[in-house]
């Protein structure tokens, strides 16, 4: 129809100029956007490198608890010579231990046929973790664990030495802190024919991989006994019949003169520099010393322990 604007058909927009395009105002932009950086192949939910991974991760997991387990099952005697020693003794233990590539000699060829003889696992491991295993020590290749010593209540070796038929023979030690003195002791009272050793609770070494070596393996053949107090421990002895004799340099009595050899006796051995502690002294009933040539400083707690063990085992032979 002339002169109307109006066409069939054509749509007019309201709001909007002519030739203006409505855009998205950025929102399109915005969704295409990544919400954050795309998680590593291992991080991803039921990714092949996620399981392996996991399995690595675990597998890790099972190495560091195995690796505690073993730390806490005992000590390690490192070496091939006290291995080897240990081995022969018949020192009980859970595993020998034997650098990968190893250079064989004569005493690991003995160490590991023994091992097996007795029932002892032989492990292979890596040098590096046999050096982390023994802080470090001079292992050359070899290393054994010797698992925790299971100590006797005091009461226990009493009643073992009642039940021998014999006068009961214990031995005390009074603060000796060198475990190889220990071990020293242990077997020289193991030798001599004495039930049982006491060891004080505190201050004192105790039954460790060194002391099982120094004993030559005897600790297995004799009871050893912890007491939370020894002087207590020594009094309740007493009360049961038993004579306490403490090992004293200065004693006017010598060992020659131990008339109580005989009788049912706790030998009570000194500490390595200071002797007896004074109130384990006033405990005693009797002191003695070991006579010596002029000259000649004391003996060590395990040597004099030998020397006074020894000749009560004579007497009592002869009585």
């Amino acid at each position: 129809m002339p002169g109307n604007d109006k066409r069939r058909g054509a749509v007019r927009k309201s709001g909007t100029k002519k030739g203006m395009v409505v855009g998205s105002g950025g929102q399109r932009r915005k969704a295409l956007e990544g919400k954050k950086p795309t998680p590593k192949a291992e991080n991803r939910f039921n990714h092949p490198a996620k399981r392996k991974a996991d399995a690595r991760k675990q597998a890790q997991q099972q190495r560091d608890k195995r690796r505690k387990e073993s730390d806490n099952a005992g000590e390690l005697v490192a070496g091939r010579n006290p291995v080897l020693e240990c081995v022969r003794a018949g020192v009980p233990t859970t595993a020998l231990y034997a650098a990968e590539g190893i250079d064989t000699d004569e005493r690991v060829t003995e160490a590991v046929r023994l091992a097996a003889d007795q029932g002892i696992s032989v492990v292979e491991v890596p040098r590096g973790e046999l050096d982390r295993m023994t802080s470090g020590a001079l292992h050359q290749g070899l290393a054994l664990r010797v698992p925790p010593y299971e100590y006797s209540e005091p009461e226990d070796l009493l009643t073992a030495a009642r039940n021998s038929g014999l006068p009961p023979l214990l031995v005390a030690v009074d603060g000796v802190t060198d475990p190889r003195n220990l071990g020293a002791v242990v077997r020289s009272a193991a030798a001599f024919g004495a039930h049982g050793v006491l060891l004080p609770q505190r201050r004192s070494a105790g039954m460790t991989a060194v002391a099982w070596r120094s004993s030559a393996g005897t600790a297995a053949r004799i009871p050893l006994a912890k007491a939370t107090n020894l002087n207590r421990t020594l009094k309740h002895l007493k009360s049961e019949g038993l004579m306490v004799v403490g090992l004293d340099a200065d004693s006017d009595i010598t060992s020659d003169e131990l008339e109580l050899a005989t009788d049912p006796l706790v030998v009570v051995v000194g500490s390595e520099g200071r002797g007896l502690a004074r109130l384990t002294r006033e405990n005693c009933d009797q002191t003695v010393s070991i006579p010596m040539s002029s000259g000649v400083e004391s003996l060590n707690a395990s040597v004099a322990a030998g020397v006074v063990l020894a000749e009560v085992a004579r007497r009592r032979r002869l009585s």
